[in-house]
């Protein structure tokens, strides 16, 4: 990769930047909204006793209906192009690029790679989603299988690299990964301005530059989060929060927070496949600072399921489980929907969710919901 010391700084100007060098090659994705979800998200939990009462207007980002359907499209174009500047396309295309992803990312990097004439060899989980490892075979990228760890990933990633000459473009844990992701909140943020601007309605946010009180994106090696922080770092009045599972530990986000100290490995096979990760060392000083990310929250894999089945039966979308955990910390997470009520007031606020992905097949599902 970049030498991350050559790496623009992480701030909201570098995002924007960012922003103008892959505007070519991703989507503007749209930003949608639910009245009907608005009301179930506004609506007290039934059966917790003293539970918030929150108002809720959400916009959902949907990166689901980005290239490759998830927003790592974004940080693999913004990382290759700096690569590009910074080596030259040539010495990039001789050399080829590598990295480990359970899906997403890999798809993205082959894209991005397919697209600039750039030989890849990507390490997949076996576990991984079929048509995830599709659509990487698709881009004609060489695809290696490993087992689903980060140590698993990282050795044959290593063994790649040492027979192929590769350059490793990380999944999230990099600056110009970082700064790519975050282009997703700089739209977020722009379109909902003009989505209130057409809105014929009376109300305080219409008046802002900054319409939004807080997004909240989900958490897996931290790159859509630190971007998302990065971005809204000079904007006080947007707060940032993180949404993880807690299955077999994969709130290890959350739990280093309150150890102090970032926890290097996750084993943990969550439905939210694409959050197995443990968060990235860079991404860590970004999210562990309390002045950019305002809390982490984690949800069950039953919430996870009711956030998913809500938005493909209410808003008509298909997500993969990923992209259903910020919704499912909306829905459930009494902390997070009491510090709403305490802040918003009768007002409420309006809050950004990104949709981060919708990389999964109708099996999938199915197996999700077989037995419910």
């Amino acid at each position: 990769m970049a030498d991350p010391s050559t790496c623009p700084p992480l701030t909201p100007e570098a995002v924007r930047t960012a922003h103008s060098v892959i505007k070519p090659y991703v989507y503007q994705t749209p930003v949608f909204t639910s009245k009907t979800l608005n009301r179930i998200a506004s609506t007290p939990n039934p059966d917790n006793v003293g539970a918030a009462k929150p108002v809720f207007r959400l916009y959902f980002k949907c990166e689901n209906l980005q290239k490759i359907g998830a927003f790592k499209a974004r940080g693999a174009f913004h990382a290759l192009l700096r690569l590009c500047s910074e080596m030259g396309i040539e010495a990039v295309r001789t050399r080829g690029v590598t990295t480990h992803s359970s899906g997403n990312h890999a798809q993205a990097l082959a894209l991005a790679a397919s697209t600039l004439d750039i030989p890849a060899h990507i390490v997949m989980p076996s576990i991984s989603t079929p048509s995830k490892i599709d659509g990487t075979q698709a881009y004609g990228a060489r695809v290696i299988f490993s087992g689903s760890t980060e140590p698993e990933r990282v050795s044959v990633v290593q063994e790649v690299i040492a027979e192929t000459g590769a350059i490793l473009v990380p999944p999230y844990d990099h600056p110009d990964i970082i700064l790519g992701q975050g282009t997703a909140s700089l739209e977020l943020e722009e379109q909902v301005v003009e989505l209130l601007a057409n809105q014929s309605r009376d109300h305080d946010t219409l008046k802002k530059e900054h319409p939004l009180d807080a997004v909240i994106t989900p958490l897996g090696g931290g790159g859509l989060l630190a971007g998302s922080a990065t971005y809204f770092s000079g904007t006080p009045s947007t707060r940032v929060f993180g949404a993880e599972p807690s299955f077999q530990g994969g709130d290890d986000g959350r739990r280093g927070l309150a150890a102090g100290s970032r926890i290097s490995e996750v084993r943990t096979l969550t439905i939210a496949d694409g959050l197995r990760t443990p968060m990235g060392e860079i991404n860590w000083t970004v999210i562990s600072d309390q002045n950019k990310v305002s809390g982490l929250f984690a949800v069950t894999e039953d919430q996870i399921k009711v956030a998913m089945k809500l938005v493909l039966e209410r808003m008509k979308l298909v997500i993969e489980p990923s992209a259903a955990v910020p919704l499912a910390v909306i829905l459930f997470d009494e902390e997070f929907r009491a510090i709403v009520e305490k802040e918003g007031g009768e007002k409420g606020w309006d809050v950004g969710v990104v949709f981060s992905g919708g990389n999964t097949t109708v099996e999938a599902i199915y197996k999700l919901y077989a037995d419910s």
